[in-house]
């Protein structure tokens, strides 16, 4: 209980500053609109009125937050999941595809891993290549994906999980092989010495010493899913999914909408990233490993 509270603390506190400044934020960015809108009507309000004026825009600049949770607790309580306004409903098209390209991406990864600790040519030849790829803003690769798989007839999820694929793909591949180089010289010449194979070293020595990083790229590669998801489903016109938020948002300026869109997004990724975390002291736990 007492490590828990010592967790709590500090991130409540950061939430509370970020909230305060947040508010300032609002305030700064819709005052210049509600001056002018004060202007044209003739009104001469307070200070005070007039801070609660530009924190109460039906269309600001920058939203206030109990605006944005006051959107988010409607859309997500107060509509049917099957309702095209329901956050839940979006936030579950966009899941769909998060975890396909995930799924997608980490075997990927871990293959390429594999190939790479066990066959030099790989290393010299693969990663300096796979590098290479994530120089590319996934922008620029997003549309062309979408663009060549519509003209083979590949439309609807998968272009958006191959986008989450590209992206999540790299972390686990530079975090498996860390963790497949991860065992000691003295670790390895030991299993050597007992004339183990190679396929025996690689299962009772180098996967358990490997599954901390690879649990670890993971969380790093199911928040880039869920960003090449998002992404993926800009260019596609998608007329479901948080990204489809994000540009009816931007289209009828329903800022409220956009920021409301942003926190379901960042709640989907702050979930996905804990069922990974739980998962990997499972398979820790199960391997031997001591509990944190």
């Amino acid at each position: 209980m007492g490590h828990f509270r010592e967790k709590i603390w500090p991130v409540t506190a950061i939430l509370i500053v970020l909230v305060a400044v947040w508010y300032v934020g609002a305030v700064y960015m819709n005052a210049p609109f509600q001056r002018d809108l004060n202007k044209r009507s003739g009104a001469a309000p307070g200070a005070i009125e007039f801070i609660e004026q530009t924190l109460s825009q039906p269309k600001p600049t920058v939203p206030a937050p109990h605006q944005v949770a006051v959107n988010v607790f409607e859309n997500t309580f107060l509509r049917k999941v099957s309702s095209n306004r329901s956050l839940v409903y979006h936030s579950w098209v966009t899941l769909s595809s998060t975890v396909l390209g995930f799924a997608f991406g980490t075997a990927l990864g871990i293959l390429i891993a594999v190939g790479i600790v066990h066959i030099k040519a790989l290393d010299r030849s693969v990663m300096p290549w796979i590098i290479a790829s994530q120089t590319i803003p996934i922008l620029a690769i997003a549309p062309m994906i979408v663009v060549v798989l519509a003209a083979i007839n590949v439309t609807g999820i998968i272009p958006k999980a191959l986008i989450s694929t590209y992206l999540s793909f790299f972390p686990v591949t530079v975090g498996m092989v860390k963790g497949l180089r991860s065992p000691e010289i003295m670790h390895l010449d030991l299993m050597r010495t007992y004339n183990a194979s190679r396929s025996q070293i690689f299962w009772k020595l180098r996967v358990p010493a490997s599954a901390p990083f690879l649990f670890a790229s993971m969380k790093v590669a199911i928040a880039a899913s869920l960003v090449g998801a998002i992404v993926g489903e800009l260019p596609t016109g998608a007329v479901a999914g948080i990204g489809s938020k994000l540009l009816a948002g931007a289209y009828y300026s329903q800022t409220i909408d956009i920021w409301a869109a942003l926190v379901a997004g960042s709640i989907v990724a702050a979930l996905l990233v804990t069922i990974v975390g739980i998962a990997g002291r499972l398979v820790e736990r199960s391997m031997g490993a001591r509990p944190s």
